[in-house]
């Protein structure tokens, strides 16, 4: 089941290195997702609204404005967003934050092990409540980060994950 959900997340993979944009350029994702996508929002809501695109060249539906968001939807429903560069939490930690960095933004944050001679990346998840950030890491810097249901975003974890 998670395969199907995950099989429709839109982003696809980044392109060239784009770390040369200016300072400040990162959209903060917050725990109630985006400011135009909030978490629990119905895919017909966000169709309506005209933020839901489904017309692109991708791997399922993208975000207007938000190319390397990829939203993905249970029941309908927004439950999480994988996010890429130059996406950013509150506490300013993006894709090549330091894992250490992390940790003490988030110091309750679960340690999660990827299975032995998988090639997935360790995460750390940070719940608040019943949402939470997944930072998946290579043990030196986040690699990818997931926003949204805590518990989905586990299920997420332990299942295994693609954009695609």
């Amino acid at each position: 089941m998670a395969a199907a959900w995950i099989a429709g997340s839109g982003a696809r993979p980044p392109g060239p290195d784009t770390s040369a944009r200016p300072v400040g350029a990162a959209e903060v994702v917050s725990l109630d997702g985006l400011r135009n996508a909030e978490f629990g929002v119905t895919e017909a809501e966000l169709t309506r609204r005209g933020v839901l695109r489904t017309d692109v060249d991708a791997c399922g539906p993208t975000l207007t404005g938000h190319e390397t968001v990829s939203p993905i939807f249970v029941d309908d429903r927004l439950v999480l967003l994988w996010l890429g560069d130059p996406m950013s939490t509150p506490e300013g930690i993006t894709v090549g934050t330091p894992v250490d960095e992390v940790r003490a933004a988030h110091p309750s944050a679960d340690e999660l092990l990827a299975p032995e001679g998988t090639y997935r990346f360790d995460g750390l998840l940070a719940r608040d409540g019943d949402r939470a950030y997944l930072f998946l890491h290579d043990g030196v810097t986040v690699q990818k980060i997931i926003a949204g249901y805590a518990d989905w975003a586990r299920r997420l974890f332990d299942e295994g994950y693609g954009p695609c």
